[in-house]
């Protein structure tokens, strides 16, 4: 049953403001705190078929989100890889692919914001940034994000 994103709220207060760099690994303002990101892994983590170990195509602190390599849509996974399909930084903000139909509407609703290496030709278009749940309302709306991005990476 895929996820349906379009009821998701609007993103209260402003975006963070991300480094600017071609590959951002900080948000300045916004973080999860210790449960709330702690939480977001579990959840992650209990997905069938999800394992998690170090990213492979972000810093070695970022928690990888991987399925079994496989026959799989390149724009669900992040490049250059083909088993991970997001990861989870210290912060609590994550790169992730999400499905091409929800990539204005998460835009639009302040939930994220394309991720720079998207210019690159050899990455997918569906690569975005997800801001850090901060409470347990955003941590409800990152879950379902999430769940999102691992239905297309399954399909």
């Amino acid at each position: 049953m895929a996820v349906d994103l379009s009821a998701l709220p609007p993103r209260k207060g402003t975006r963070p403001a991300t480094t600017g760099r071609e590959i951002p690994h900080d948000q300045l303002e916004d973080f999860s705190p210790p449960q709330i990101r702690e939480a977001l892994v579990a959840r992650a983590e209990a997905l069938p078929g999800v394992f998690t170990s170090m990213s492979l195509v972000s810093e070695p602190s970022s928690l990888a989100l991987r399925l079994r390599r496989g026959n799989r849509p390149f724009e669900a996974f992040l490049h250059p890889t083909v088993d991970e399909f997001g990861h989870i930084h210290r912060s609590g903000f994550l790169h992730l692919t999400v499905p091409t139909d929800t990539l204005d509407l998460l835009e639009e609703l302040g939930w994220t914001e394309p991720h720079p290496i998207v210019r690159r030709a050899e990455f997918p278009d569906t690569i975005v940034m997800l801001y850090a749940p901060r409470d347990e309302d955003e941590l409800e709306v990152a879950t379902q994000v999430v769940r999102a991005s691992y239905e297309q990476a399954r399909a």
